[in-house]
């Protein structure tokens, strides 16, 4: 499938919403994880606007597909994405956090309209979509399972678990992609705990892998559209910028789990507003 120009702006200026939505939430809250959440942006826009059979005014349709954020601490990224498609109104991103609120920290599928599995257990979200793609071939459903894995969050055996057991039972419906922005909590995933060579451990264990730049759409395009050929899961190893499209958060640790105060808020939705008004302008 080859994108147009004006399906790709559509997609940057959706991206841009979502990308102030993440800072907004954020800010708000006073805490919260920016960084693994503004790098994978553009995956989330492009399943959820373009790929992603789902339904805002019926969460819980029986066909849909699913989608599971097994790095669960980016809920910011997908309470925005959720809000820009309409399954809650996007004034409630500054309730992020709050108490009695529906938009905790971790993703919760029992409060909020959208989410199809809460995480936040690293490893668990991974092992949760597999059993979904499991469901809907032993149910003989067509819908497909996606995941959104972090690259720090893939030291966990768990995964590993998750992946070998994909493969065993041939979820075709299944695929995996991989924030690889090479940061987490501590510092680099090489320093931490180096989970490198990534494709070649995913290929190890019997999936279909593809490695891609997490911020094309027409690569993200393309890798789907070649998952739905594959007769294996697909693990798509996305490289990405950590707290891409806000200067001062880019490839910036630091802004793993720290929120902005006023004055960084400022510059961010300032940075956002301009290029939003730019790629309008295009």
């Amino acid at each position: 499938m080859t994108l147009s120009t004006p399906q790709i702006k559509d997609l940057k200026i959706k991206a841009l919403h979502i990308r102030k939505g993440i800072i907004e939430g954020t800010y708000n809250a006073k805490s919260g994880h920016p960084g693994g959440s503004l790098s994978i942006v553009e995956v989330l826009t492009y399943l959820y606007f373009v790929k992603m059979n789902v339904d805002p005014k019926d969460p819980k349709k029986e066909d849909r597909d699913r989608f599971v954020l097994s790095k669960g601490h980016a809920a910011p990224a997908l309470y925005a994405t959720l809000a820009e498609k309409g399954f809650f109104p996007v004034e409630e991103l500054k309730t992020l956090r709050k108490s009695n609120a529906r938009l905790q920290g971790h993703p919760n599928m029992n409060y909020v309209p959208g989410v199809d599995m809460s995480t936040g257990s690293l490893g668990q979200g991974i092992s949760a979509a597999a059993g979904m793609a499991l469901g809907a071939k032993l149910s003989g459903k067509s819908y497909k399972v996606y995941t959104v894995l972090g690259d720090g969050e893939i030291e966990e055996g768990q995964v590993w678990e998750a992946a070998m057991f994909a493969a065993a039972k041939k979820l075709n419906n299944l695929v995996a992609f991989v924030d690889n922005n090479n940061l987490q909590i501590d510092g680099t995933v090489e320093e931490v705990n180096s989970p490198y060579p990534i494709p070649e451990k995913f290929a190890a264990f019997g999936w279909n892998v593809i490695e891609i730049n997490g911020h094309d759409y027409q690569q993200i395009a393309d890798v789907l559209e070649n998952s739905d050929s594959s007769d294996k899961p697909t693990a798509v190893i996305m490289k990405t910028v950590k707290g891409l499209g806000v200067s001062y958060m880019e490839n910036q640790v630091n802004w793993h789990g720290a929120a902005p105060k006023q004055p960084e808020y400022e510059i961010a939705m300032a940075e956002l507003d301009k290029a939003l008004a730019e790629t309008e302008a295009e």
